[in-house]
């Protein structure tokens, strides 16, 4: 019997929705059992960075810091078009007034950080906070702005915040590729075999519930019990998506051009390592 492998995924409803066939033995694992550990992605992506976790969700941002030690699975992304992170504000003003401004985040590690700092370089003042907090500290006037993820893009709209930017559409502008947001990696020392067999069970957990959409709904609602099943289902649908099953060409052009320009902004430290295993 082989040993159980720490899974790491966030409680939010594409998450949910893709790991319930794998973590329930809907799908063939190749005897492969886990453990499975529901954190916010920022506490995934710093457990990654401290190499505590054997296969886990990360920002692709975080990828950037942890290529000698994890290889990135082609099944279980977030990747796509118009699903990009979103800076908001009480107020509407110019992305030439952001200077000097104080800009809520999700975390260092997360992608939507990397984002607002290719977007704007000369920004200096970050205020790192759970996704959830961002919007409540942008009405309070803690933060001057604020970007949000997660299903924070179906509801900002309500709590009266304007959107000053799309930096998912900025991204799409400047290279004609989807955004990269996050994805799955697992530890190198695994071993070859062992990736290979957890990135076949997890496209096939991904087509799984992409053909039984209804079948994890209990799963998805009590990780995600503060938001409508309206919310759950627009996330889901937004999130994912073919890329989720495999990342493609087009996918994997869009990763190594984020990490190429995080890379060239020293934002992420040079890595050889290859991103796949």
């Amino acid at each position: 019997m082989k040993q159980p492998l720490t899974l790491g995924f966030s409680p939010c409803p594409n998450d949910t929705f893709m790991f319930y066939p794998l973590v329930h033995g809907l799908v063939d694992t190749a005897g492969q059992r886990f453990n499975e550990r529901l954190e916010d992605v920022e506490t995934l992506n710093r457990l990654a960075v401290k190499g505590v976790l054997d296969v886990t969700k990360v920002s692709y941002a975080a990828l950037g810091h942890i290529r000698e030690e994890y290889a990135l699975l082609k099944a279980g992304s977030a990747l796509g078009r118009g699903c990009g992170p979103l800076l908001v504000a009480r107020e509407p003003f110019g992305p030439a007034d952001l200077a000097g401004k104080t800009i809520a985040i999700p975390g260092r590690y997360t992608t939507a950080h990397l984002l607002m700092r290719l977007y704007n370089p000369g920004l200096e003042t970050f205020l790192e906070m759970p996704f959830h907090e961002i919007m409540d500290a942008v009405m309070t006037g803690r933060a001057d702005a604020g970007v949000i993820i997660h299903e924070s893009r179906f509801t900002y709209q309500g709590f009266g915040l304007h959107q000053l930017v799309d930096l998912g559409a900025w991204w799409e502008g400047e290279t004609g590729l989807p955004i990269p947001l996050g994805g799955i990696v697992a530890r190198r020392s695994l071993g070859a075999e062992t990736i290979r067999n957890i990135e076949a069970a997890l496209a096939a957990g991904v087509e799984y519930a992409r053909a039984n959409p209804d079948e994890a709904a209990h799963y998805i609602r009590e990780h995600a019990q503060e938001m409508s099943e309206q919310v759950c289902a627009a996330h889901i649908g937004l999130y994912v998506n073919d890329f989720s099953q495999s990342l493609g060409d087009e996918g994997e052009r869009a990763v190594i051009e984020l990490l190429r320009r995080a890379e060239s902004a020293g934002i992420i430290p040079a890595s050889q390592a290859p991103l796949f295993i």
